[in-house]
């Protein structure tokens, strides 16, 4: 854990998974900021990445977060899988920030891979092909 998280009062750590990535998030007391890797979620980019994240924020309401800062360290994976496991993160570390079974069951009506996960991973690449499943064509004229 870096010093900039060891400063503050409170710190809950969670940790969302996704294919390969990784998000580690750190929940301190604060004023509503949410940042991923740094960035204001309100200037990451791509959008689409965003709007996973900002989706699970406005589906909680801004009364849940707006007094505690969000800090998310993601690595590995693609944009997308970087997303929905920081996303995955947060929902876990706000519910466990709040003690609240009324936001654990709201948030898995809304999408239950916001705090179960999704063991599906990259399939291994076998001999033969270029891919796990494709193979080679063979001509026979």
């Amino acid at each position: 854990m870096s010093e900039k998280h060891r400063r503050g009062k409170s710190l809950i750590l969670e940790v969302g998974n996704r294919k390969t990535a990784v998000a580690r998030v750190y929940l301190t007391e604060g004023n509503g900021v949410v940042r991923i890797n740094s960035i204001p979620i309100e200037v990451y980019q791509p959008e689409a990445a965003r709007n996973v994240m900002m989706e699970l924020l406005m589906i909680i309401g801004k009364d849940v977060w707006s007094n505690v800062n969000i800090d998310v360290d993601v690595k590995g994976g693609g944009v997308m899988s970087q997303a929905e496991a920081a996303a995955m993160g947060i929902a876990r570390a706000l519910v466990k920030w709040t003690k609240s079974s009324a936001l654990k069951k709201q948030i898995l009506a809304y999408k239950r891979s916001l705090l179960v996960g999704d063991p599906r991973k990259k399939e291994p690449k076998k001999f033969g092909g270029p891919g796990a499943r494709r193979r080679d064509q063979t001509s026979y004229r």
